[in-house]
């Protein structure tokens, strides 16, 4: 069995998540069990629509859009944990299981900085992941542990960046 590695995409660049559906694509060309776990997201977006399409890729997110954790009311919040501690259990049993080669955990560092999910299991799945499964982490500002146990650090960094010229996501592009 070849030994599955762990990426991590950081920083504050556009186009992480773009990076590991790009992975996703490839690993499912070749046929890969592919699971990708969407934290902090169930807005409508063109890749979801398109993933839908395709056998072979579990998505687990949320089906409603709660907006930005950070503003969010007690009981959304609360609503957002649960799911993301149930989408991660999902996860860690698919990967357990066999069922899983590829496993991408979008946003889990913003979600595990805002402790929007249970982070001590996390970490042991970062310590602990079978030996074949190949594991990507997504989000700005990853946490020294993420840093520590990756193979591959890929740091995504913004020189200019329409919103700061007023130009919000746009359909198609940034979602």
């Amino acid at each position: 069995m070849t030994k599955g590695l762990i990426h991590l995409y950081t920083g504050d660049g556009k186009g992480k998540t773009t990076a590991a559906l790009g992975l996703l694509l490839r690993a499912h060309g070749y046929g890969k069990r592919v699971v990708l776990v969407q934290f902090l997201k169930g807005r409508d977006s063109g890749e979801i629509k398109t993933l839908e399409n395709l056998s072979g890729i579990t998505v687990l997110r949320y089906t409603h859009d709660y907006g930005f954790f950070n503003t969010a009311d007690k009981k959304s919040k609360n609503e957002m944990i649960r799911i993301n501690n149930a989408n991660l259990l999902e996860a860690i049993r698919l990967s357990d299981s066999g069922s899983c080669d590829l496993l991408i955990l979008d946003e889990v560092c913003a979600a595990y900085q805002n402790n929007a999910l249970d982070t001590k299991l996390v970490d042991k799945l970062i310590r602990e992941k079978p030996v074949g499964l190949e594991l990507v982490l997504t989000g700005r500002n990853a946490p020294q542990c993420f840093v520590d146990n990756a193979d591959y650090i890929t740091e995504f960094v913004k020189h200019k960046h329409p919103y700061d010229n007023g130009i919000t996501a746009r359909e198609g592009v940034e979602y």
